[in-house]
């Protein structure tokens, strides 16, 4: 079966936009066309978009998934560099994960700290609680918002 740019686009639920914007930036050397120019899209098209889509939200940026792109090409030649730029984008990933997740547990604390705070009727009272009053989950975090980074003398 065969798809049109807007199939794709719905598809993928990016715009067709996207799409014309990869092949311009040489993220498409595999998708077909038409004798009229049209792009004409597959299963195996959808394959590779969904990697390209996967690869972006991992923030890699679009030269680093060219070079993926044109490695898979090669054939199985490449079979080692391409496995590389996978396990070094997994530890990427891994790091945002780790990042989210601090985030994540930042924010929830401030929920905890508002909650206390309109119970009481003031900020006063999250804020000069004492460390072991505070829920053992947000006291980490508590303790990091609290300490100032020392800067060196070399800086």
């Amino acid at each position: 079966m065969t798809y049109t740019i807007g199939e794709m686009a719905r598809l993928l639920n990016i715009a067709p936009s996207a799409l014309r914007y990869y092949d311009k930036e040489g993220l498409l050397p595999f998708v077909k066309r038409s004798s009229g120019g049209i792009r004409i899209f597959d299963q195996q098209d959808y394959e590779w978009l969904q990697i390209i889509e996967c690869l972006k939200k991992t923030g890699m940026q679009l030269k680093d998934i060219r070079r993926f792109i044109q490695l898979a090409m090669q054939g199985d030649e490449t079979i080692e560099a391409r496995l590389d730029l996978f396990i070094k984008q997994r530890e990427v990933v891994k790091k945002q994960m780790e990042d989210l997740q601090e985030t994540l547990d930042t924010l929830n604390f401030k929920c905890w700290y508002y909650e206390t705070a309109k119970e009481a009727g003031s900020t006063e009272t999250p804020q000069n609680m004492p460390l072991e009053e505070i829920p053992e989950p947000y006291r980490e975090i508590r303790r990091r918002m609290m300490q100032v980074p020392q800067f060196s003398e070399d800086c």
